[in-house]
């Protein structure tokens, strides 16, 4: 994360640059990048959950096409998981703090976030796994109830690891 935020302090314009010898302007533009590359990291994250539900679609539609009409119900309520935790993601609260905010994140909070953030790639990552072991298992026709379930509790469980990137911003702001 750190290297995404030196990257876009780097590509500052020379009125950018100007700006950052004025008292007290610097701290802004640090903000703005901070706010830039939380956004970016957020984006990336939710545009790989929507790549799984998307396959998740297409495994159901091999599904069905297999005659695997009463796995739907399964499906579906794995599909609204992965869903959910999306949404999380793509509308959570930044992790940044400007200069009028209410919540003031200082580094060491900071960098818990890009940690949950790494987290959550990871999870991502694993979320692809557990699909591609339902395909699998939709292949060969044994394993499906098994693959569907272990796609929903992964789901659940990024979803509540992510739950707890906000109560590390609330909490900073109960303890204000």
């Amino acid at each position: 994360m750190s290297d995404l935020y030196n990257r876009i302090s780097g590509e500052r314009g020379a009125f950018e640059r100007l700006l950052m010898r004025l008292p007290g302007f610097g701290g802004y533009l640090d903000n703005k990048a901070r706010r830039t590359a939380d956004r970016m990291v957020r984006d990336y994250i939710a545009d790989r959950i929507a790549e799984r539900i998307n396959r998740l679609a297409e495994i159901e539609k091999s599904l069905l096409d297999d005659g695997g009409l009463s796995y739907m119900s399964k499906t579906n309520a794995a599909k609204a998981k992965i869903q959910m935790y999306h949404d999380r993601v793509k509308t959570a609260a930044p992790g940044y703090s400007g200069f009028f905010a209410e919540v003031k994140i200082g580094p060491e909070q900071l960098e818990s976030l890009y940690m949950f953030d790494e987290l959550q790639i990871k999870y991502a990552d694993q979320l692809q796994e557990k699909l591609d072991a339902l395909a699998e298992a939709v292949s060969s026709k044994a394993g499906i109830d098994e693959a569907i379930t272990a796609v929903g509790t992964l789901a659940d469980e990024a979803r509540a690891a992510f739950a707890k990137r906000d109560d590390l911003i609330t909490g900073l702001s109960n303890s204000l």
